[in-house]
Formats: structure tokens, C-alpha cells, sequence
């Protein structure tokens, strides 16, 4: 039983309700009565209907409890049906210790919902009054609000201890008249999930399905199907020969043509994928407003060059004028610049219009910030923005995400902010336009939740009447204006019912003049017929399959392979299982093998006595061949009955369209064997299937060999060698010929392979000379995949290589495929526990192909890894790798610089290696420095040995630097000091640290203005700067009131620590607040980029 008790009802106010006369509205009350309440009756003109609609939004209804005296256990009203759910009081007495151990007994008061209900997939939100109903004339009811999420394991929510017992009991207080009590709740729900709520029939329209986190795209789409004109131009948008899983515009026509005509929640799978998203990316929430401008965007781009050209910029986009007007001399500078949404700022604001006026409010430039107007020199003027024009569709972008400096991340703001449902926009025009600038309410797209995640929800006025729907996901409803507007004001308020974290995010308003046309009917005629032709067939197929599914467990698949199939296969047995064509029947598990045959022969082109099945069979060992099926007298059988579990594979045989026969040789399982032929050419390496044959066991093998020359198309007698395919990597040659099939084969077998070869005097002279070899070779085979380790989640390419094959031999298969000199890769072997290159493999390893893939994962694809290298391979093993991060001298640009000096050299050689790849500017000097979080650690010396350079590690950067001009000389009272950010935190530092030069004696404020100059920041921002002299963590901050003060180069020289050889060396900090917010692991969704990306 869920409550709200102990501390939070402490906090909760007990409120008594003047307006809920018990005379005026339920002087009469008995069990189980239904009454709207005054509001909703104010609010609904057809309150006769709605009264015995179950489906209704709100309702009040009362409980009459007898013998309340006597009370023992719980008690439930009569249900109250409320958005088709079941809701019921429910009360108990209670007992509660107290903290001096006295017991204290109240009355328990919940609001119970669906707790009947088996599901557990279903939930409603609502808000409640609890009242206790006073039988006192005039005497004011007990009252408490709650709101909650009800659901299978919250289905009942109120207090514990809703009023003490004995004031309950007392006559005094007027609640209990002839030990009777009247207790009274007023409902207001939400539509409720996961049950059978019919958006259609309630409202005239559905909703969309949540993929997992898109409730954002959802308001949006269904903001962008009810602007009526944008959705006739989408329709007619031409798609014909488009690639339905990569088309935004299809995806879009099948979603608003859903939206349309379904009588069910419609699904979005199909438009994500379209967007080119992956399955995550339906899992994380973006900003609704980035989507609209970016699918805007799209669109308009789609639509160019088509019959609907300009109909997204016609609808939505508008222009304002920035200038800059001097006040004393003709001069004033313009730029006119479209939009296609409107930024209000909410912080400090009560209303949309106080964020207009600041919008285009004036800004003087005068004094030390005067406007340089070029030959006029500086100017005092005036700045500012007015429109130009108004689209007729305006989207409002509410500011409610800002950035915190103090936090050092976005924020959400939730005060309370008010808009009108008609918004007059006439004073902020720079001229009147030929229509008044006023605006109408269409939708208000709403956010629940703060800056790490929430709820989208949308509600809108289809027909801009002031009548509101709310699309909730899948689920829509009728509301009423105070749940559209007032509700989604935000702020704080009285009201349990408001969500303080609740608020209107983005507002559609659409000018009242172009009302009519921008919300116009849209019928089927206006969609083109090829488009509703494409979309039935799509309905079609999709119904099929689900019917397939449906059934899929009546049936079963066969897959089938003909002799044709054979022909060139490589490997060991008849075909590869993996690579194979199989042609795929769903066939009824309870069909006959006769009705099986008949189909197939239908299928096949053949008659039925022309085609015979021989069923794959896998044998122990590890082979997998044709058995026979004894088709006479398993004709009545059924081909579940007949089948292995699982797929059934067939090799079927059929008749040479060449034979003169009219049926298939007859094969008698006592006498004949089933064998299949193959040809061995040493000259090719190959194998050639040479069909099969019906060979009486009693047969010598003398008699075969004139069949095997004929299918060769060799002499009839031409000497042949004979192997048996026993199984992989084992070919057994057979022996003396005169003996009979049955003798010659060991387990003769329907299925068995005979390998056979001309027997040549210079077989030798062949790399794979015998049959036996080239099984043996075969078997050493594998395929590998050879990934760019430099290429994220490169897919790579497959060779088949031998697992006996040395390092040269692999380089040169890769090397011959990429079309480059071996010499030039380098290979990574795979890492063991997971995807990705590990260890490089030298090229002197002197070992096989077999042992690099030793710790390949077992059941997975063999993988390796290279790089494509400038340098070959032997010299680069002589060199030592170093990444280094090059930075400009405006501190601006960063570069990657992988540099490749001696393993013997020293700093300056790496330095020499640099310059290749550096455009230098100034000096024509390189410095080296290690930089650790953000603050610069060391500056190497050139002549220090590579080796004590440690390259290696996440915290250290090796970063690479021209020195410059001022810096490549230094008198005796001259230093170089280490520059790095902070922010409040000395140890926080952030951003990209530097050297600068000071000398002895000078103004500290010459060097402020060479820090300003280096950064090149605005001069108001960087009035916000502290600066600090900082050692071993201690901050020493420097005054700035003192414009005389001057630097003490003994500050910056390096101190010596107690109790150690170390010196620690001061730097100078700037104290600053990092304008670019650093992202959390886990992610902040409105920092997240969307794409489209087809």
C-alpha cells in the first residue's frame, strides 16, 4: 500500500476547501454517485455526454462509510470510471507508534486504480483531491491533494494518516453524523499507457510509438503533420524510385499517411532508419528544436528542383535586419539575415512579449565603446535588430537551457513564463506588412524532466480554434485550455497538480490571416495515387509477413541444391554449406513427401519421375554427403517425420535434358552405390566436379576407370591414380583396381567421393603434385581479415592463405592485393580479449602464419591488422614511434604530428623530424615540451637521449612548438614562465597552457597586454581574469589594483623542497571561467549532435 506519511506529511499542508460546499454539490452523496465538478462542467459544454463517458478526463465521486466506529479493516467504494479505468476510494483505520511510544489511530484515505487488473504494463497520472466530507451546515471539508504515476505495483496512493481518529469521531468537529462518514474524491488523469485506449475514437487522431527515447522527434512530427500545408507539400513530394529504407521523404509520407488513416499508434522504425540512425541512437534524447531546424533543413533540400520547391522557406522562414546607426553622421551599417525559428530568452522574463521587447531593444555605443565607422572614425551609435518580415508559420525556441558558470554545465530554467494564445507582433516590424502581424496558438511542445533527460509531450489545436489535443506518444487526448496553457507556464504553484520541472519549451503560433490556408483540409485526393499504390503494396507484404510468422510454426524450410551447384567448389566435399545457393521452400511440416515432390518437381520444370531427393547427412566424420531416401515407401510419410530437426537439405537429382531416357535410372539400395566424381588438375591447382554415377558394389574398379577418362574427356585409356575423399586433410589413394567397389572402399557408402588424376612421369615437378597434396594444402587454408588499424571499425578485406605460409609469403599476398611493396606494412596481431590491433609482428618473424593466429578467438572470423607505411618496414624497426601534438603560435590550431626518429637519437632529431611536416613561420626553431593536465611539465633539452623519453601513458603530451621571435633570445633578466587556466580550482585547469617571456622590473600590465594579445581576447572578457603566481598548489593571487606593480623574476625561478633534491617550479595562473563546457561520461543530450544523414 503506498502512502505519502512520516516526514513528507509533516510537510504537507493541510488545506481546507471554502469552495466545495458540501450543500451545494453533494448534500445528497450516496455510494458510488458520480458528479463532474463545477470547473469541468464550466469548462465542457457536453457535460450530459461526458457524464456516462467512461473515458472522461475528471470526475468527483463519493463514499459513504456506515459503522465508522466499528471499522476493522479496509473498506472499497463502488469504482468510478475515469479514462476507462477503474478508480476506487479506499479507507482502514491505522495505527501509528509515536515517538513517546503512544499509539495514535487515524483514518487511511487512498485513491485506488485498476487494482484489479492482471497487467503490469499499464500506468496513469493524475492528480487528486482526498476530502472528508463535513455534515456540519456550513462547515468546511478536510482536504488534501495528491499526484501520482499509478501503475500494477503503485496502484493505490494516498496518506496513512489522513486526520487523527478522534477528530474524525469528534461531534464537535462535524465530519461523523450518526456514525457515518462521507468521504469525497476529485480525479483528474491523464490518458493512461498501456492499456486499451483508443486515441481515434476518442479524439479523431493517433499517436506515434516511443522507439525508447524519441518522444522529442514524435511532438515534433506531429507538430510538423498538423501544419496541413507542409504536410499536402511532403505528400507530392516525388519518390518513385526511391531507396525505401535510405528515403527521408518516403519515410516521411508513410508517417504522416499513417498519422492519417491508422486507427492505431503509428511506428517510426522506418523514418529513423531512413535518417541513416543506428538502434542507439533511438535510445538517446536530443533537443527538439535542434531536430526541427536540421529536418527542416533536409527537407528543403529534398524538395528542390520539384514541384514543391520553396515550400519549406514559404512557411517557415522569416528576416530581420541587424544595423548599426550612428547618432551625429549620416553612416549606418545593415545585414539582412533569414531565420527559421525565433531564441527567446526566459531567464528574467514574465512573458513572451517582455522577450520580444529585449529582443530588439536598442543598444547605445558610446564612450570607451564607440563604433568605428571607418572614415568617420569612432561614433557614438546605435545597435539593435528589427524584423523585416514574419513567416506565417513561427516557431518560438524558449531559452530554457542555459549555461551555468558556476556549475560548469547547462542548467535548466523553470520559471514561470507566460504566453497568449494570440500574440500581436505588429511592433516589432521594421514596416507593416500587406497582413497584420498577429499570431495564433497552434502547438506548445512541452518538457518534463532537467538537463539530463525528460519527457516530450506536444499539444496542439488541429483547427487553431483554442480546442486542444495532447499527444502523449501513442497515446492522444482531449484537454482543455488550462491543462494546454496554464499548466505548461512553469514556476512554482500551489497547485499539486503543476510539475515544477514542466514547461513549454517551443511554441507554434501561426498567423490568423493565413490561417485558412495553412491549416486546409488534406484528403486522400491530395495525395498522388503512385504513392498510395506504393504504400498499399508496402501494407501488403508487411501483413504477409506477419501472417508468415504467425504460421511459421506449422511449417518448415527445405532448402534444396541441383548437380549445377557442384561445379567449381574448392573444397572438401560436395559444396561449402556457408557460401552455398541454396533454393528455399517453406514447406507444411504435415505435407506428404509425395505432396513435397510434386510442388518441387512443379518447381523444378520436371516431371515427378524425372527428379529423385537424396537427403544430406552429416557423418562423424565431419563430412556431410547425400544418403538415400527410400522414396517408395516413404511416399505417405511426412516430410517432419522424414527431416533431421532443424532446415532439411536435399540434393536433388534430376535428368540430363541430353538423356534420351524419359524417367531416371532405376537405383536399387541392396546393389548399387551412390558415388560422385572428381577430377584433379595438378598443372591449375584445381578441382573439377565431374558429376556422379550408380556403381554396383560387386563392380571392379577396372570397369569404372573408362567412365572416369570419358567424363575427363580424356583417352579411355589413360592411366589414373584413385583417391578416396574420407574427410578433410585425409585422401586415401585405392588399391589394385581388379578388386570390387566394395573391397576397394572402406564402409562403401551412398555419397562417397572418388578423386582421380591422370598418372603423369612428371608429377613431381608440380607444387601440389597429387590430389593429396592439394587436400592436404587445402587443409591449411584459411581465410583471414586484414583491417587498416588506423581506420575506425574498418571492415577490411578477406584472403584465403595457408596457415603454413612464412611472414614474406603473407606480406606478399597483402602487399600484392593492396598494390604495394611488402616492404611498406606493417602487421598487428588481433588482442586476445577484445576487437583491436595488439602487438606489432616484426619482420623477422621466423615462424608461420598458424602460430600468429594461435590466440585468435575460437568460432570467430581470423583477423589481422596493418598500417601502410612512408618508410619499409626493416628501417622503420631501427626507429622509434613518437606522437606529438603540433601548436601554432596563436594557440589556436593543433595538429598530430606521428614523427619516426632513430631509436639512438636524440630531441633534436625528433625536432628534425618534425619539420617535414611543419610550415614554420618565424625562427625556423622547434622546442619539445611535455604537457600533463592542461599545465606544460618540462621543456627537453636537444641533446637529451630519445630513450629517456617516456612517449607513453594517458596523462602526458609530448607537444611541439616553434619558438618564437621574441623568445629565441634571452638577456640575463629575462625568463620564460609556464601560462596555464584554471578556474577557482588550481589543480581544474583546462584549456591549452603556453611560455612567455617576462623580464625583471617591467609592469605587470605590459605583460597582461601581451597574455591578451597571445589569446586574442575581447577586452571586457578579459577584465574577468584573475591572475596568481602558483607553487606546489599554494595560489598567491596578484592585485590588480597596483598599476604600478612590477614583476619579480626570483618569484618565477624554481623553489627548492624541503627534504628532497626536487625544485618546484612557480607558473603563472589565469583565473577564468572555460567558456566550452566539458562533457560528462555519461553524456548530456542536448550537447549531442543530430544528423541526418541521408
Amino acid at each position: 500500500m503506498n502512502h505519502v506519511n512520516g516526514k513528507q506529511e509533516e510537510d504537507m499542508e493541510i488545506s481546507r476547501d471554502d469552495s466545495l460546499d458540501r450543500n451545494n454539490k453533494m448534500a445528497n452523496a450516496v455510494n458510488g454517485e458520480v458528479d463532474d465538478d463545477a470547473e469541468n462542467k464550466a469548462g465542457k459544454k457536453a457535460n450530459e455526454e461526458t457524464e456516462e463517458d467512461d473515458s472522461k478526463a475528471e470526475a468527483t465521486f463519493s463514499f459513504t462509510v456506515e459503522n465508522i466506529s466499528k471499522l476493522r479493516e479496509s473498506t472499497l467504494s463502488p469504482k468510478c470510471m475515469v479514462r476507462n479505468l477503474p478508480w476506487k476510494i479506499m479507507a482502514m483505520p491505522r495505527t501509528n507508534n509515536t515517538a513517546e511510544k503512544h499509539s495514535q489511530k487515524s483514518l487511511g484515505f487512498f485513491l485506488q486504480c485498476n487494482a484489479e487488473s492482471d497487467s503490469t504494463s499499464w500506468s496513469c497520472n493524475a492528480a487528486a483531491e482526498l476530502r472528508i466530507i463535513n455534515q456540519k451546515p456550513g462547515g468546511d471539508d478536510f482536504t488534501r491533494k495528491i499526484q501520482h504515476l499509478f501503475y500494477s505495483k503503485e496502484n493505490d496512493w494516498g496518506y496513512s494518516h489522513f486526520l487523527p481518529w478522534n477528530d474524525l469521531l469528534d461531534p464537535d468537529k462535524g465530519y461523523c453524523k450518526d456514525d457515518r462518514v462521507t468521504l469525497q474524491v476529485h480525479v483528474s488523469a491523464d490518458a493512461p499507457h498501456g492499456v486499451s485506449w483508443d486515441s481515434k475514437k476518442h479524439t479523431g487522431f493517433v499517436g506515434l510509438k516511443n522507439q525508447g527515447a524519441t518522444c522529442y522527434m514524435n511532438s515534433l512530427l506531429q507538430t510538423l503533420f498538423f501544419t496541413n500545408k507542409l504536410r499536402r507539400g511532403v505528400y507530392v513530394m516525388p519518390t518513385d524510385g526511391d531507396d525505401p529504407t535510405k528515403s527521408v521523404p518516403l519515410a516521411l509520407q508513410r508517417v504522416f499517411y499513417e498519422l492519417q488513416f491508422s486507427d492505431a499508434a503509428v511506428g517510426t522504425k522506418k523514418l529513423t532508419k531512413s535518417f541513416g540512425w543506428e538502434t542507439l541512437d533511438t535510445f538517446m534524447q536530443h533537443d527538439v528544436q535542434e531536430l526541427c531546424r536540421v529536418l527542416l533543413e533536409n527537407m528543403e533540400s529534398k524538395m528542390k528542383n520539384t514541384l514543391v520547391d520553396g515550400t519549406i522557406p514559404k512557411l517557415f522562414e522569416g528576416k530581420m535586419l541587424s544595423y548599426i546607426k550612428c547618432k551625429h553622421v549620416n553612416y549606418c551599417s545593415q545585414k539582412e539575415e533569414a531565420f527559421y525559428d525565433i531564441q527567446l530568452n526566459v531567464k528574467g522574463k514574465k512573458t513572451v512579449i517582455e522577450s520580444f521587447q529585449e529582443y530588439i531593444k536598442v543598444e547605445s555605443l558610446d564612450g570607451d565603446n564607440k563604433y568605428d565607422a571607418g572614415q568617420y572614425g569612432l561614433q557614438e551609435a546605435e545597435k539593435g535588430v528589427i524584423f523585416k518580415h514574419l513567416p506565417p508559420v513561427l516557431h518560438l525556441h524558449l531559452l530554457r537551457f542555459t549555461y551555468d558558470p558556476a556549475s560548469d554545465a547547462n542548467v535548466k530554467i523553470n520559471d514561470r513564463y507566460e504566453f497568449p494564445e494570440r500574440l500581436d507582433l505588429e511592433d516589432y516590424l521594421e514596416k507593416k506588412e500587406k497582413t497584420p502581424a498577429t499570431y495564433i496558438l497552434h502547438a506548445i511542445l512541452v518538457h518534463s524532466g532537467d538537463n539530463h533527460g525528460g519527457h516530450y509531450v506536444v499539444y496542439i489545436s488541429p483547427k487553431g480554434d483554442g480546442k486542444y489535443c495532447k499527444f502523449d506518444d501513442d497515446v492522444v487526448s482531449k484537454c482543455t485550455r488550462q491543462e494546454a496553457l496554464d499548466r505548461n507556464f512553469g514556476g512554482h504553484d500551489d497547485d499539486i497538480s503543476v510539475k515544477h520541472c514542466t514547461n513549454a519549451y517551443m511554441l507554434v503560433y501561426i498567423r490568423e490571416s493565413l490561417k485558412d490556408e495553412i491549416l486546409c483540409s488534406v484528403t486522400e485526393d491530395d495525395i498522388p495515387m503512385s504513392l498510395k499504390d506504393r504504400l498499399a503494396e508496402e501494407r501488403r507484404l508487411e501483413a504477409q509477413k506477419r501472417q508468415e510468422r504467425k504460421e511459421a510454426h506449422l511449417y518448415m524450410n527445405v532448402q534444396v541444391v541441383t548437380e549445377d551447384y557442384f561445379g567449381g567448389h574448392q573444397g572438401t566435399d560436395l559444396l561449402d554449406l556457408e557460401k552455398a545457393n541454396f533454393r528455399n521452400f517453406r514447406v507444411k511440416k504435415s505435407s506428404t513427401l509425395k505432396e513435397f515432390l510434386e510442388m518441387l518437381a512443379e518447381n523444378l520444370n520436371y516431371p515427378v519421375h524425372q527428379i529423385r531427393p537424396w537427403p544430406f547427412q552429416a557423418r562423424q566424420n565431419q563430412t556431410y554427403r547425400p544418403t538415400h531416401l527410400d522414396v517408395e515407401a516413404d511416399m505417405n510419410k511426412t516430410v517432419q517425420d522424414l527431416a533431421e530437426e532443424g532446415i532439411w537439405t536435399l540434393f536433388v537429382e534430376t535428368l540430363n535434358p541430353e538423356s534420351s531416357q524419359q524417367r531416371l535410372q532405376h537405383f536399387d539400395k541392396e546393389s548399387d552405390v551412390l558415388l560422385f566424381l572428381k577430377m584433379y588438375e595438378p598443372r591449375t591447382k584445381t578441382i573439377n566436379y565431374c558429376g556422379h554415377a550408380y556403381v554396383p558394389i560387386a563392380a571392379k574398379g577396372s570397369e569404372l576407370i573408362p567412365k572416369l577418362n570419358k567424363r575427363a574427356g580424356f583417352a579411355v585409356d589413360t592411366p589414373l591414380l584413385l583417391f578416396e575423399e574420407v574427410k578433410p586433410n585425409l585422401l586415401e589413394m585405392l588399391p589394385n583396381s581388379d578388386l570390387p567397389m566394395e573391397k576397394m572402399l572402406e564402409e562403401l557408402m551412398d555419397g562417397d567421393i572418388i578423386v582421380f588424376q591422370r598418372d603423369e612421369p612428371d608429377l613431381d615437378s608440380y607444387e601440389l603434385p597429387t590430389a593429396k597434396d592439394f587436400f592436404r594444402d587445402l587443409y591449411y587454408r584459411v581465410e583471414i581479415t586484414f583491417c587498416d588499424k588506423n581506420v575506425i571499425n574498418d571492415p577490411g578485406f578477406t584472403l584465403e592463405l595457408s596457415m603454413r605460409m612464412n611472414y614474406d609469403q603473407m606480406a606478399n599476398g597483402v602487399a600484392k592485393y593492396l598494390l604495394t611493396d611488402p616492404y611498406l606494412l606493417q602487421f598487428f596481431k588481433p588482442q586476445g580479449y577484445r576487437d583491436g590491433p595488439g602487438n606489432a609482428i616484426r619482420c623477422t618473424f621466423d615462424g608461420t602464419l598458424k602460430e600468429l593466429l594461435m590466440y585468435s578467438k575460437p568460432r570467430q572470423p581470423k583477423k589481422l591488422y596493418f598500417q601502410q607505411l612512408n618508410i619499409r618496414i626493416n628501417e622503420l624497426e631501427n626507429k622509434r614511434q613518437f606522437k606529438c601534438i603540433y601548436v601554432n603560435n596563436r594557440l589556436k590550431e593543433e595538429k598530430e604530428l606521428v614523427l619516426y626518429p632513430d631509436k639512438t637519437g636524440k630531441v633534436q632529431d625528433l625536432l628534425e623530424e618534425a619539420k617535414k611536416q611543419i610550415d614554420l613561420v618565424e625562427t625556423g626553431k622547434l622546442r619539445l615540451m611535455e604537457v600533463i593536465g592542461c599545465k606544460i611539465y618540462s621543456i627537453q633539452l636537444e641533446d637529451m637521449s630519445l630513450e629517456m623519453l617516456n612517449s607513453t601513458g594517458t596523462t602526458k603530451t609530448l607537444r611541439v612548438e616553434e619558438i618564437p621571435k621574441e623568445e629565441a633570445h634571452m638577456a640575463a633578466d629575462e625568463t620564460l614562465i609556464h601560462v596555464a587556466h584554471f578556474h577557482k580550482e588550481v589543480f581544474s585547469t583546462f584549456g591549452v597552457p603556453f611560455l612567455l617571456k617576462i623580464k625583471n622590473n617591467e609592469k605587470f600590465s605590459s605583460v597582461k597586454d601581451r597574455i591578451q594579445k597571445r589569446l586574442d581576447v575581447p577586452e571586457k572578457e578579459f577584465e574577468k581574469y584573475k591572475f596568481a603566481v602558483i607553487v606546489m598548489g599554494k595560489v598567491d593571487y596578484i592585485s590588480d589594483e597596483d598599476q604600478d606593480l612590477k614583476v619579480n623574476i626570483n618569484q618565477f625561478l624554481p623553489h627548492s623542497v624541503t627534504g628532497g633534491n626536487m625544485q618546484a617550479r612557480p607558473w603563472l595562473g589565469l583565473d577564468h571561467v572555460n567558456k566550452t563546457p566539458k562533457r560528462s561520461r555519461v553524456g548530456n543530450y542536448l550537447e549531442k549532435t543530430i544528423k541526418i544523414y541521408n
